[in-house]
């Protein structure tokens, strides 16, 4: 939803989409999509990606050390503001615009303060199309892989973000009005990782799928 308010907005140029992704798994970190589908996902929305590639026990500093000489580099290349999808965890986003500051960049947080029950319904009714890739424990295994949907909004237990905006859940998204055509991905095994259930999503037409 971020990106789909800064694609119209005119003041505004999105040169790039920007995800690290576990180096080991080729997965994307947190929410283990697959490498292939992030691809996919990128050329069907049009844009150029940046990959930031993780090593094993990537630690918190690390992270903030590869990331500022990805963003170095772009500032080096007339970008300017780096956008993010964040709704309202003050303290996050002040930690990305610090992380910002210190590279001579500034943050966009275009769907800031928005009702999180409104915004779901709205991406729902535009047409996005998603699947939950990871959910914590507390949500169950049953809605692991479950699409973004009316029938999850009502199935969600009281006190989980219908945006997961606390890390209740990650989702993949397929489609939707920023995508040239669908993304064919269909859900695979679900498969418990210490406390986060993980929805191994599949490209539809490769082999993987039938593995």
């Amino acid at each position: 939803m971020a990106l789909h308010e800064l694609l119209q907005d005119e003041r505004y140029e999105v040169v790039a989409l920007l995800t690290s992704v576990a180096d080991a798994y080729r997965r994307i970190s947190h929410h283990g999509v697959r490498e292939e589908l992030l691809e996919l996902q990128s050329r069907a929305i049009g844009l150029p990606l940046e990959k930031l590639y993780l090593p094993v026990d990537c630690t918190n500093e690390d992270w903030e050390r590869l990331m500022a000489g990805v963003l170095e580099r772009y500032r080096d290349e007339g970008v300017q503001w780096v956008g993010h999808g964040d709704i309202f965890l003050r303290d996050l986003r002040e930690y990305r615009e610090r992380n910002l500051a210190r590279v001579g960049l500034r943050g966009l947080f275009p769907i800031w303060q928005r009702n999180t029950g409104r915004l779901v319904r709205r991406f729902i009714a535009l047409g996005f199309k998603a699947y939950l890739s990871c959910v914590e424990g507390k949500l169950g295994e049953g809605f692991a892989g479950r699409a973004i949907d009316e029938d999850l909004l009502r199935d969600l237990p009281p006190g989980v973000d219908p945006c997961g905006e606390y890390g209740e859940f990650h989702s993949f998204v397929w489609d939707g009005p920023i995508f040239r055509q669908p993304i064919p991905v269909k859900v695979g095994e679900v498969v418990l990782r210490e406390t986060r259930f993980f929805a191994d999503l599949l490209p539809a037409d490769s082999e993987a799928s039938h593995r």
